[in-house]
């Protein structure tokens, strides 16, 4: 018997989630499938109360009902690690979640030194989660009982973790912290990847190192491999690894002897894939010399050693701050943030306040030391 409640079929998810707007809270975690699919989207959703746990299945229901739970203010939303899950509920769904709380930003403020989920579930609750489906593939169906319980237990404990962490953080009275950092989450949406961009092929590792012709041979096999795995729908390194592109792209083969001297090429992959690798590199070796691509460098910008100087004391009084909290500097205040106020040079608290990416709790502690060394 199961400890979990299945729900394929719309009328049982709209009568669920109905009943589950009355909670106080519920916990939420998301299964995709980029490890396997080209296609990555939501393969498996769950929801935890306090008292008993549900695993809806995207491809058998429409989430609408999930959604209005997600919006519904007078609910609170537990994630572990939200940032993700609410990406690809907004770029699948449209989905916009309010009230939220996370554990994994909960754990950073508390000073935790692992913020894992497994790490923090021990730590705090004693219990031990099973790492045999970390890269399953969600996507499968029917999915097997074990894979099941195994997702169900990503937000069974949430509940009573929030309720640790949440004493922790506020024995540390860093509670408001957390809820103002929760807040920001809500802004979060979907936006494309730099691997969505028609020159991708130029952001695989060791691409700018090579000539025009051998990366119009990148661009080629790389072409190729997207075509594949979107028809097979199966993640690209799957098809052919980004080594193996670069290698090929490098040798530049014109037949099958070189072809399998490309030492980061696996030999079976030679063969599998062989005619339309050399294909590809020959619409390369025809390619016209103005034809070819270049890599695209941009336009450094000259050096502000004054802008430098003020950053490097930002990030000393930060440290310092960060040490007597026990804290991580870049959880205490990002670079990004210690820029913006290097480039602001605020000269009072109202200044600094003014300054976006600067959250308050941040103004309460580094306030004044950022400030003494503008």
């Amino acid at each position: 018997m199961t400890d979990y409640r299945l729900i394929d079929a719309a009328p049982d998810l709209a009568a669920f989630l109905t009943t589950w707007r009355a909670e106080a809270l519920v916990a939420v975690d998301t299964e995709a499938a980029s490890f396997h699919r080209y296609v990555d989207r939501v393969y498996l959703a769950q929801i935890s109360t306090r008292r008993e746990t549900a695993i809806i299945d995207p491809v058998a229901v429409d989430l609408t009902p999930l959604g209005a739970l997600l919006a519904d203010a007078a609910v609170e939303k537990i994630f572990h690690d939200a940032d993700y899950d609410l990406r690809i509920l907004d770029r699948d769904y449209a989905f916009r979640a309010r009230t939220l709380w996370d554990t994994r930003i909960a754990a950073q403020l508390a000073a935790e030194p692992a913020i894992g989920l497994g790490a923090l579930l021990e730590k705090y609750l004693g219990v031990r989660l099973s790492k045999d489906y970390q890269k399953a593939d969600w996507s499968l169906r029917p999915l097997p009982p074990e894979m099941l319980a195994y997702a169900a237990d990503d937000t069974r404990h949430l509940p009573a973790l929030r309720d640790a962490l949440r004493e922790r953080l506020t024995a540390l009275g860093r509670l408001g912290w957390a809820e103002e950092e929760f807040g920001r989450l809500e802004g979060l949406r979907w936006s494309a990847p730099e691997g969505d961009r028609d020159d991708a092929y130029q952001r695989v590792k060791g691409a700018k190192t090579l000539a025009p012709r051998q990366l119009a041979a990148l661009r080629a096999v790389w072409n190729w491999r997207e075509s594949v795995a979107a028809a097979q729908d199966r993640a690209t390194f799957r098809i052919v690894g980004n080594d193996a592109l670069i290698g090929v792209a490098r040798a530049l083969p014109r037949d099958a002897g070189a072809l399998g001297q490309v030492r980061e090429l696996p030999p079976a992959l030679a063969r599998r894939h062989g005619t339309a690798l050399l294909e590809a590199v020959a619409t390369a070796l025809a390619q016209g010399e103005a034809a070819l691509p270049r890599v695209e460098r941009g336009a450094r910008l000259p050096r502000d050693p004054e802008f430098e100087s003020r950053l490097e004391r930002l990030k000393a009084a930060r440290n310092q701050a960060a040490q007597t909290l026990a804290l991580d500097p870049g959880v205490l205040c990002g670079k990004s943030i210690l820029e913006a106020v290097a480039r602001a040079q605020p000269a009072d608290r109202a200044a600094l306040a003014r300054i976006p990416e600067l959250r308050r709790w941040q103004m309460e502690v580094l306030g004044d030391a950022l400030l003494a060394v503008i």
